[in-house]
Formats: C-alpha cells, structure tokens, sequence
C-alpha cells in the first residue's frame, strides 16, 4: 500500500486530493492548521487518514512533524505541498507581503527540503507542489505572491536538475493551476475557474503520469503560452 503526505490538507486542492489519493487505495497523512477540519477528514475513513496539525510557518518543528508523521505511516511515497497564502496588497503594505513570504518561501522551502532529503536517502519518491500560473510573470496588484510563486518554480526546477545529477529516482513534479474554485480566488477578472473536484483529478492524472510540469486545468497551458510571451509595455498596463 502506498503511502502519502498532503501538506495543507484543510480545505480547497489540498483536501480534494487527499480524498482522491484515498480512493487510490493510498494511506494519507494529512497536516494543516486546522484540526478540527483535518479531522472531519479523518472521519470518512479513520483508517486511511493519519492526522499532524502543524503551521508551515512554524519552522522550528516542521521537520518534527513530518518525521513523525512518516513514522506513523511506515513510510512515505509521495508528498504534496499545498499549503500556500495569497494576498492582493495594493498599498503595499509589509504585514501582508511578509505572511505571504513566511508561508510561499520559507514554509514552503522547509518541506520541499524534507520531502527530498527522506526521497533522496530512501532512494525514491514523488515530490509534488501546487505553485501557480501566476509565477510566470509579476503582477502590481498581489506582487508577493506572483514573486513566491516564481521562487517556488526555480526552485522545484533546481530539485530536479539536483534529483538527476545524482541520478537518484526521485520524481518533482510542478502543478500550475489557474483559477481553481477555492477561498484563494479572489480579484477582478476571475474567468475559467475550475470547480475544486475537476482540478484535483487532473492533478492526480498528472500525479500519475509523472509529469514535470502541469497546468491545471489543461487549457491553461494555452494562457500560459502566451502569458510569458507578453511584451513587458503592455503587462505593465494591465
């Protein structure tokens, strides 16, 4: 039986496929800040579901956590981050862009290093992280965010190009997802929103197939194409 971890397993993506890996017949960890929605999780199926409330900001004990956690599941082949914060901060105001930070940065690279050292000394696994279409270009209206999210890209690229150095089969796979039906969907001009179910299932397609890079929902991958490919004058007058 495989064994997974979804950090940020609360609500939204996160959930949905912490569900979805389930009914793969995966045994799921699953973390977040919430325990009380964790464990409505847990109770569709106490079995399936280990349980470990912890914030990715906290970045003191993020390791003790997951080590933990990998214990009680006896193991782990595949681990999801999909913790993540976004903040429209158009004043410019540095709380927002701090947390932003706190949680897309720092949090984030703590687990992605966790995840690849256990893969790495193991001698297997899957690392897969929800970013963002949004880190293919930077955006006035949410700059943190669209920044974290570029971060988390090179960062992600860097792991594989380091996995294959070492010739190790540790697998990292980027999900890019536009706009996906969830509380982080906010602001003007929200169009191809995905219903949070429908993303999640192309997300464990992708999860499947091995893939590098996944834009979710497909059609996605046609905005994004032309998205990198604005002229810098006219995104800037958007």
């Amino acid at each position: 039986m495989k064994k997974a971890i979804v950090v940020g397993a609360t609500s939204g993506i996160g959930k949905s496929l912490a569900e979805i890996l389930v009914q793969q017949g995966y045994v799921v960890g699953i973390t977040g800040r919430r325990t009380a929605l964790l464990q409505e999780l847990k109770a569709q199926k106490p079995a399936a579901f280990q349980v470990r409330t912890f914030d990715v900001t906290d970045l003191n004990h993020i390791t003790q956590h997951l080590d933990a956690l990998a214990q009680e599941l006896g193991g782990v082949d595949l681990l999801v981050i999909s913790s993540g914060t976004g903040l429209l901060n158009l004043r410019l105001d540095f709380e927002p862009e701090q947390q932003t930070f706190e949680t897309n940065v720092s949090g984030f690279t703590c687990v992605a290093d966790w995840a690849f050292r256990y893969f790495e000394k193991q001698g297997f696994g899957h690392l897969v992280a929800i970013t963002s279409i949004a880190g293919l270009r930077g955006n006035g209206a949410a700059p943190a965010y669209n920044a974290s999210k570029a971060y988390q890209i090179n960062y992600l690229e860097g792991l594989r190009q380091k996995a294959r150095k070492q010739k190790k089969p540790v697998i990292i796979t980027d999900i890019r997802p536009g706009y996906v039906d969830t509380d982080m969907a906010k602001g003007p001009g929200i169009f191809w929103a995905a219903p949070v179910e429908k993303a999640a299932r192309q997300i464990f397609k992708a999860i499947q197939q091995e893939r590098k890079v996944a834009y979710i929902t497909k059609r996605w991958a046609l905005i994004a194409a032309v998205y990198k490919r604005l002229p810098r004058w006219l995104l800037e007058q958007m």
